[in-house]
């Protein structure tokens, strides 16, 4: 691992002549489009990239977009790579590695998730607060290279509580309403059963999705500062679960788009 990480941060490095991006940004279902505030000056699809995979998801578009925003130097991943797709949780969380090698040193991840908590709707902007690991593979089984990072990671703030505060001051200057929750990952590819929601409701998640947890955790790994915001695009409950399909969480999260985009470029810039 620590051989292919350090081959592919030094093509990364070679292709942007050590553009050194201090932000990486990872970019869930519809929120692909955040690309357009970055001022760009490289893009490197991933099947260009050595040792990269390749995401199979619709909606996630699949390169590795270099540029600033403000006086910020970003990357920003346009589509990610989940473990129902095939790949092993090392292959899922290999870009996070290879960020930590080419310089960033914050992390902004982003998803799309189904919503329990009743005080959310549809649309509803949520800052992570905190996430349930209930995927069946962790990031961190096997060997551990202390290169990387400790065998025994400290998970107790697994989101910046300084990154969340500035996130909430952003958003009332913006007039953005926001919420925070908890995140909860599973397997997916499958929606969850209504007997799942209330399950994820009574082990004290607000939110549940199929990605971002194992990159959090291997961000921490690294010490990378991480910051998490989810787009609720349906709720479970037994009014809307009967009906929500890939499409409408793409439309719901391509709605709220916009705001979210607002929100990560003034943190971006303000923090």
């Amino acid at each position: 691992m620590w051989e292919k990480v350090q081959h592919t941060a030094a093509f990364i490095n070679e292709k942007t002549n050590h553009f050194n991006p201090q932000y990486g940004v990872i970019l869930g279902s519809g929120l692909g489009s955040f690309t357009d505030d970055i001022d760009i000056q490289f893009t490197i699809p991933y099947h260009d990239i050595p040792n990269f995979p390749v995401s199979t998801v619709q909606g996630h578009k699949g390169a590795l977009v270099f540029g600033m925003i403000g006086s910020k130097k970003v990357v920003a991943m346009q589509g990610r790579f989940h473990f129902y797709e095939g790949y092993d949780m090392k292959e899922v969380t290999f870009p996070v590695r290879v960020m930590k090698y080419i310089g960033v040193e914050k992390l902004i991840v982003s998803n799309a998730s189904g919503g329990v908590n009743p005080n959310y709707k549809v649309g509803s902007i949520v800052i992570l607060k905190d996430q349930v690991n209930l995927l069946p593979e962790h990031p961190l089984r096997g060997v551990n290279d202390e290169r990387f990072g400790p065998r025994f990671v400290n998970m107790s703030e697994p989101f910046s509580v300084k990154m969340m505060a500035k996130a909430k001051e952003v958003a009332a200057q913006l007039g953005i309403p926001v919420q925070d929750g908890i995140y909860l990952g599973l397997q997916g590819p499958t929606f969850e059963t209504l007997s799942e929601y209330r399950m994820v409701k009574i082990l004290g998640a607000d939110c549940v999705g199929m990605s971002t947890v194992p990159e959090v955790i291997v961000a921490r790994h690294m010490d990378l500062e991480t910051f998490g915001i989810s787009v609720i695009t349906d709720m479970g409950d037994e009014e809307s679960i009967g009906t929500i399909t890939h499409q409408e969480v793409l439309e719901a999260a391509q709605k709220a788009e916009p705001l979210v985009r607002n929100l990560i470029k003034n943190l971006i810039e303000q923090y």
